[in-house]
């Protein structure tokens, strides 16, 4: 009988070039992730589209990667990784050229589907082959410089749009903050296929195609009910949007009970402390992600910031996030659940402090105000967003930990797809009425859903493990 195939060890030199190619591919799916916060009031206002087309901008991407991510992650397995990243890859610069020259908001919207769906495929082929073919010394090293790449790469986002915006290079506009990525892809497109790894297929790998169409559909159907409603009224279009959804993600429900290839393993759903960190992280991730799209549009709106203005001004939320971030790695093992309670009270101190300052000061509000409270928002949110995980899976088998991982990715993807849309729903219904109530409810609403998270660290496990892979 022959031995399957066994994947290459690569040379210093090919760990360094494959290193960037999948850095240039998870910096394409930061920098989209999160240059629409700064740029959603410039793209309405070119296009004439309500605003409506502010909560789909990052809600369509988002939930397109997160839904599909655990599916592409099996797909390179069954076929190849290095074919489904090229695939992801190609896809994701064609998605990429149709939203920077979308001449109306529905194919605007349309592409950013299609920018999350062919990143599904594209961002977890990049760690799983550096697990396979990365020297074990080589990969430590790696996952050394991956970390804080990635921070620069959500740093990057609102900076480089913001900048993009106000050049306005060759008359574009808005558009540049899309078509960035025809370059940016190009270079990471030729690289891949010159020094990108072969790691040979699983074909035996099952894959539960329906399990993925039932939670995308489910997912988009209420979402579309949610948005709909907050924006045109609660028709019977929305209510019957919301409830289809709801019976479809029954069905996923049911699927995922019934079928022999879960996308998530039953034996994680039974795990109470992994239920418990997938609910918080929910929760945290759909908070912060509407938190920031929030502060973005005030900033803009209300206070009449530039978008370079504006991007530089959310600096100081981005250095916490490195900051926090850091005391997490730090103190991870020693602190546990008791980290994720740090954060979360660092979270309430920065979201509490802009609420006392916008209700002292109205639109008067000054930088330094908006950058301590950031900061501290910051400081919570990069606590928050490695020690919740880390802390979730410290009761998981080893054998589920990859599953786990993926899922919890999975989570945050779609958290982010959902919060940005219902905060600023919140918020852009307020509007109207006046800028600091708008602002000043959204931030209270965000103030409870982080006071239900305190409530719920009880329910983590009480250990964690020191690194996620």
């Amino acid at each position: 009988m022959s031995q399957p195939p066994v994947s290459p060890t690569l040379t210093t030199k090919g760990v360094w070039l494959t290193l960037i190619v999948v850095l240039l591919a998870d910096a394409m799916d930061l920098v989209d992730s999160t240059i629409t916060n700064i740029a959603a009031p410039s793209i309405v206002a070119d296009l004439g589209a309500d605003e409506s087309l502010i909560k789909w901008l990052g809600a369509a991407y988002a939930l397109a990667l997160g839904s599909l991510l655990v599916l592409g992650g099996k797909v390179g397995d069954k076929f190849g990784q290095r074919g489904t990243f090229l695939i992801g890859m190609s896809g994701f610069i064609a998605a990429s050229a149709v939203a920077g020259l979308a001449p109306t908001p529905e194919m605007l919207v349309a592409a950013r589907v299609g920018q999350g769906l062919f990143g599904a495929f594209l961002i977890p082929q990049g760690m799983a082959i550096m697990t396979a073919t990365f020297p074990k010394p080589m990969l430590q090293k790696a996952f050394g410089v991956f970390a804080p790449m990635l921070g620069v790469f959500a740093v990057a986002g609102p900076i480089l749009g913001g900048l993009l915006i106000d050049a306005d290079l060759f008359g574009l506009q808005w558009r540049p903050v899309f078509l960035i990525n025809l370059v940016l892809g190009a270079i990471a497109l030729v690289m891949a296929v010159k020094y990108l790894p072969h790691v040979p297929a699983r074909p035996a790998t099952r894959i539960d195609v329906w399990g993925s169409v039932l939670l995308v559909v489910s997912l988009f159907a209420i979402l579309f009910g949610l948005i709909e409603g907050s924006s045109e009224g609660w028709s019977m279009l929305a209510l019957v949007s919301i409830g289809a959804g709801a019976v479809v993600f029954a069905g996923f429900v049911w699927r995922q009970a019934t079928t022999s290839e879960p996308l998530l393993a039953r034996s994680l759903l039974a795990n109470r402390g992994f239920t418990a960190g997938l609910i918080v992280g929910l929760l945290v991730f759909a908070a912060f992600s509407g938190l920031m799209y929030v502060i973005s549009l005030f900033f803009q709106f209300s206070l009449g910031y530039t978008p370079t203005q504006t991007s530089l001004s959310l600096i100081p939320l981005t250095i916490g996030i490195m900051g926090g971030s850091g005391v997490a790695a730090a103190l991870i093992v020693t602190l546990a659940r008791k980290l994720v309670v740090l954060g979360l009270v660092a979270v309430l101190a920065g979201v509490g402090l802009m609420l006392l300052f916008v209700t002292v000061a109205g639109t008067g509000v000054a930088w330094w105000q908006l950058a301590v409270s950031t900061l501290f928002m910051g400081i919570g949110a990069g606590i928050c967003f490695s020690s919740i995980f880390n802390t979730a899976l410290g009761d998981v088998d080893a054998q589920d930990a990859g599953s786990a991982s993926g899922s919890l990715s999975a989570v945050q993807q779609v958290a982010n797809g959902i919060g940005s849309a219902l905060v600023t729903s919140i918020f852009l219904t307020l509007l109207p009425a006046g800028d600091i109530g708008a602002v000043s409810v959204t931030l209270l609403a965000l103030l409870g859903v982080v006071a239900v998270c305190l409530l719920a660290v009880p329910l983590l496990p009480r250990t964690a493990v020191a690194e996620v892979e």
